[in-house]
């Protein structure tokens, strides 16, 4: 098949699409990317690539890859971003008729973490390319704008929820990373047609090898002792004040330390924060390449996950779930909703009421006082389901069977 993806982010931006690029292009499939120039999370356009003008490169040995204009993120003011956000979804619907003249496809993906305006180019290629037309919903607009804080006015959000309806409707299929999703997804668009289509585990995140070589900070973080890992980014949305507040917990009578491997609009807070309240049982670990990881998995005695306590985040799986279940580690998760029944009913670890630091505390210590058997029992758990589940190879067919359906 002939892919065009449109995503507002791609490598080096780290996210699921560049490794579902991979794997349709390993399975034999023609993939183009329509993407912005990449400015996430740093806020600033990455060296090599400059925020004005169309850029054309080739990754991957085979994937083409179009880049039109966009406002770099900066600092993630608001009005920043909704210039980011509203910036590639001009940009990109404009430059596609010229960018990809000639180009034929047969089957157009909107990958759609927040910004959902992403999708605005996809039903411009959708019209002209005669394509049909999935729009992969990682996150939940408005509600996400409101629980994020981003908009609060009650005007502007219910005139989010038009456009959202609008978008909706324009397209084929919504492919949903959460069953949780359908809920809110039908209130905009009772009538559309609906998958779950979950994030899959990039192939490098299944192997487990407690000797890789990591950078030497790291190194020196996992020789100093047990420690559990938060690993992704430092936003909003993670409740970082309750990671902060685990580890003044176990400041008093705990060993464990607290690992933070990631970046994000909120790092530099966090960083503050770690330094006013003298926590020396968290490390900051900042951004490490994505091959690193399992290596650093494998050697921590658990997988953190946290989110702010707001109705939106019940239904939401993180990316990152699927990818600590894949490593083979506990994990707890301190989360409402789907994710952390996800977790409880496989037996793939912990979970504990969000926004509480005591409560992840005690979940840390109760990790690390269990038998070596019994966590990695609770990490083989995770690993086989993910296998069954989230495998990107399975997941990539299954997009090619979908857009064959559409196709007729």
């Amino acid at each position: 098949m002939r892919y065009l993806l449109v995503t507002q982010y791609f490598w080096p931006e780290n996210f699921v699409i560049n490794d579902l690029a991979r794997e349709l292009l390993a399975q034999g499939h023609e993939v183009t990317v329509l993407t912005g120039k990449p400015n996430y999370p740093s806020g600033s356009v990455e060296p090599g690539y400059r925020a004005m003008g169309w850029q054309h490169e080739q990754l991957f040995d085979g994937v083409d890859v179009f880049r039109v204009p966009i406002v770099p993120r900066g600092g993630g003011g608001a009005l920043r971003l909704f210039g980011n956000y509203m910036g590639f979804a001009i940009s990109a619907a404009l430059s596609l008729p010229v960018q990809l003249r000639g180009r034929r496809f047969d089957g157009v993906l909107v990958f759609a973490p927040s910004p959902i305006t992403a999708v605005i180019p996809g039903i411009v290629a959708r019209l002209i390319k005669r394509a049909p037309l999935a729009l992969w919903v990682q996150d939940l607009w408005p509600e996400s704008l409101s629980a994020t804080g981003f908009v609060s006015n009650r005007l502007a959000l219910w005139l989010v929820a038009r456009m959202v309806s609008v978008l909706y409707a324009a397209c084929d299929v919504l492919l949903l990373q959460s069953p949780a999703f359908e809920s809110s997804v039908r209130r905009h668009a009772p009538t559309a047609r609906t998958l779950e289509y979950p994030n899959p585990v990039p192939s490098h995140y299944w192997s487990k090898d407690d000797n890789a070589q990591l950078p030497a900070h790291v190194e020196s973080a996992l020789a100093a002792g047990p420690c559990v890992l938060f690993a992704g980014n430092l936003g909003a949305a993670q409740a970082l004040e309750t990671l902060l507040d685990a580890a003044d917990c176990l400041a008093n009578g705990s060993d464990v330390r607290l690992l933070i491997a990631g970046s994000g609009s909120r790092h530099a807070w966090l960083q503050a924060e770690v330094e006013r309240r003298r926590l020396s049982n968290i490390i900051l670990l900042g951004q490490l390449p994505s091959a690193s990881m399992p290596a650093l998995y494998a050697r921590c005695l658990a997988l953190l996950v946290t989110l702010r306590d707001e109705e939106i985040f019940a239904y939401t799986i993180p990316s990152k779930v699927q990818v600590y279940l894949a490593a083979g580690r506990p994990v707890i998760a301190s989360v409402p909703g789907v994710a952390a029944r996800l977790i409880e009913d496989i037996g793939a670890g912990f979970s504990c009421a969000p926004e509480d630091g005591a409560a992840l505390a005690r979940r840390i210590v109760e990790i690390g006082e269990l038998p070596d058997s019994a966590r990695e029992a609770m990490g083989q758990a995770g690993h086989v389901y993910a296998r069954e589940h989230f495998e990107i190879g399975q997941l990539a067919e299954r997009l090619t069977n979908i857009f064959k359906r559409l196709r007729g």
